[in-house]
């Protein structure tokens, strides 16, 4: 765990970019872009790689992907794929900042939408942006390759479009050359520097579900003579509540239906109405299950109310896995990053990542880094910290991330990536 002099020339080139990072984490903040619409998010990124000098920058994969190619000027089989996500979120930006988002797209489908950083992807970036830089002013002593990978559409693209890591792996994004190890964090509500890991799924299995339930419209003096598809609807989501009781007791599992369209207007019982949502499990077998007992549940119900329903799932999301093996390996330079006492196990989560797709294909890891006012009580749960701004959880209009804090993710990218290509970061799969 000790530094090397690698180790401590990265922090210092760490620290001196500070200040950047930091401009380029409140500039993506303000001009953020939703799914599949990244465009000059990756313009930024892609002329920020380009001034590094890198060995290759590979645009518009995926969409408005962005990948750069470091090749280390000492001989080395091992390639790391260091990934951020890029994209924002249709949420409204209430954090507070003199930084805070004011766009609104209205191009966007199913918008227009606010749109914001809520879940901490401006950060992502920046700090990648900035491990590139550090690692780029070493590359003569690094022995293998590093892929920057800046992926869109980690929130998902619109139903109708492919997007996210799935799409950039179709697309051959690692054809050459192919990563011995992928790895990435995502900021969380959890004490500021605070690394956090779990051994198996670091977070769950995903989809999205789309229900329609379909009646037969009428105009709103005459119910009787058509069939109104609110009834089944209120059923359907009274009935979701207890889905989690039918299919395991001791893994979290939700049902949490996001929106509702309704074809219809304040005079007129609509045809349709669609619930869009989506299924987490924290334990992946699960999925299938559920899914069963959701089309169940919506199909019978809503032929008890004389309508029906047509039940789709959508971007399925894998859980993000970490192997016992690849966490024990990594661990020395966790704690050599963030101090041993600020490296600590996370609880179970309901959230999803899409960069399994990279991480359960090529091995690797996927941890967490506290950026908020907060503290660990004694179950391991973090609280408020006295006199601190207090906790919102990613997708929160009031979701906030601490500048101070993106040095440390600069940091924890940077000696990853050198562990493991001087093999200290290699686990033991015998």
């Amino acid at each position: 765990m000790n530094d090397s002099p690698i180790h401590d020339e990265l922090d210092e080139r760490a620290a001196a970019l500070a200040d950047q990072v930091i401009s380029w984490r409140r500039q993506l903040h303000q001009h953020p872009e939703l799914s599949n619409r990244e465009v000059e998010t990756a313009a930024l990124i892609a002329d920020r790689l380009r001034s590094l000098h890198l060995d290759e920058v590979r645009t518009g994969i995926a969409g408005h992907g962005v990948v750069g190619v470091l090749r280390g000027g000492q001989p080395g089989d091992k390639v790391i794929a260091l990934r951020a996500d890029i994209d924002a979120l249709p949420v409204p930006d209430e954090c507070g900042v003199d930084f805070a988002s004011h766009v609104v797209d209205h191009q966007y489908p199913g918008g227009p939408f606010p749109v914001s950083h809520a879940c901490g992807h401006d950060c992502h970036t920046a700090m990648l942006l900035g491990a590139a830089s550090a690692l780029a002013g070493v590359r003569d002593r690094l022995p293998g390759t590093v892929l920057f990978v800046f992926q869109p559409a980690e929130e998902g693209p619109p139903v109708d479009e492919k997007g996210g890591a799935r799409e950039m792996l179709a697309q051959g994004v690692f054809a050459d050359p192919v990563p011995t190890m992928a790895f990435g964090f995502h900021v969380t509500p959890f004490p500021k520097g605070y690394i956090g890991y779990r051994v198996g799924n670091q977070f769950g299995a995903s989809c999205l579900v789309r229900i329609t339930i379909t009646g037969q419209q009428v105009h709103g003096s005459t119910p009787w003579m058509g069939i109104d598809p609110m009834p089944a609807v209120g059923a359907v989501l009274t009935g979701i509540g207890q889905l989690y009781r039918q299919v395991n007791a001791f893994e979290p599992i939700t049902v949490s239906i996001g929106h509702i369209e309704d074809v219809g207007r304040f005079n007129i019982i609509g045809r349709t109405v669609t619930l869009w949502g989506t299924i987490r499990c924290a334990v992946e077998a699960d999925m299938a299950e559920v899914q069963k007992r959701l089309g169940t549940l919506a199909e019978h119900t809503a032929q008890a109310y004389n309508t029906t329903a047509t039940v789709d799932y959508l971007q399925d999301v894998p859980a993000v896995h970490n192997k016992k093996e690849w966490i024990d390996a990594g661990l020395p330079t966790f704690c050599r990053v963030a101090g041993v006492d600020r490296v600590v196990q996370t609880p179970a989560t309901l959230g999803y990542d899409d960069v399994s797709e990279f991480v359960n294909r090529y091995g690797g890891l996927y941890v967490t880094l506290g950026v908020q006012d907060a503290e660990l009580a004694d179950n391991g749960m973090p609280v408020p910290a006295p006199g601190g701004r207090g906790l919102f959880m990613n997708h929160s209009p009031h979701f906030y991330a601490d500048d101070d804090t993106l040095v440390t993710g600069v940091r924890l990218h940077a000696h990853v990536a050198v562990d493991h290509l001087t093999g200290a970061l290699v686990p033991d799969l015998e």
